[in-house]
């Protein structure tokens, strides 16, 4: 299973404080859990973000972002952030 080893450090570095967070492996990468529901994740190099549905269209907006469809379908309330948008800190 290939995803981004640094990025997911980074994803635990931010998250690593909050109660009740787990990893599981899945989607051919890495997600994070809170609660047992995923928040997000790494497929191969790019993240994966839960925004929830009432912000799923703003979230769309934004540069680097596209819809999650790894299924072929988009799954609404998640997005990808492409490899580009993930150059800085914030």
């Amino acid at each position: 299973m290939a995803y981004d080893e640094g990025l997911a450090q980074r994803l635990r570095d931010i998250l690593g404080e909050e109660p009740d967070l787990s990893e599981r492996q899945m989607f051919d990468g890495l997600c994070f859990l809170l609660d047992g529901k995923m928040c997000c994740g790494i497929v191969k190099h790019e993240l994966m973000v839960r925004v929830g549905a009432a912000r799923h269209a703003e979230a769309l907006t934004q540069q680097h972002a596209r819809p999650m469809d790894f299924s072929g379908r988009p799954l609404k309330g998640f997005v990808y952030v492409a490899q580009e948008g993930l150059d800085s800190e914030r």
